[in-house]
């Protein structure tokens, strides 16, 4: 069997053999965009490499775009440039996002409360409170303390 066929990886720089693996892969199609990869450890049986080395050739990926790392969930190859099941904090970021994009929160509307959406949205108080950082930081809105959250007029 041909050396770039067996199922091994020896010789120097070996997690980099193992990213190349995968990426070919996922460029095959047989992790399709939101699938799960193979764990650490399935991969290090799989490869018979040392897990810290699978994890090295997985970081590898993940610093290209190519996968994310998901809490609770494992390793997901992307897609479109998102994770096929992103974090509950960019999903309410991105709704929140395309209501002011749309108009339908105007500038200048106050946004919905903090309990409102969390009950929208079935999340925590924190997981509604990091999308709303990311909306700020992006200069979406603004607060106002005592008053609220307001959709940031544009600077047009």
């Amino acid at each position: 069997m041909p050396q770039q066929e067996s199922r091994w990886l020896t010789g120097g720089r070996v997690y980099r053999q193992l990213a190349d693996r995968l990426r070919a892969q996922i460029t095959a199609g047989t992790y399709p965009p939101g699938s799960a990869l193979p764990s650490e450890t399935a991969l290090s049986a799989q490869f018979r490499v040392a897990r810290t080395t699978a994890r090295r050739g997985l970081a590898v990926l993940e610093n290209e775009g190519l996968i994310v790392t998901l809490p609770g969930k494992g390793r997901m190859v992307a897609a479109d440039g998102y994770a096929a099941a992103a974090y509950r904090y960019q999903v309410i970021a991105r709704d929140l996002r395309e209501q002011i994009r749309a108009g339908t929160l105007a500038a200048g509307t106050m946004l919905p409360s903090e309990h409102v959406l969390r009950r929208r949205h079935g999340a925590s108080r924190n997981t509604v409170r990091r999308a709303l950082a990311e909306l700020e930081r992006e200069g979406l809105i603004t607060t106002e303390h005592g008053k609220g959250r307001f959709v940031r007029p544009d600077r047009d």
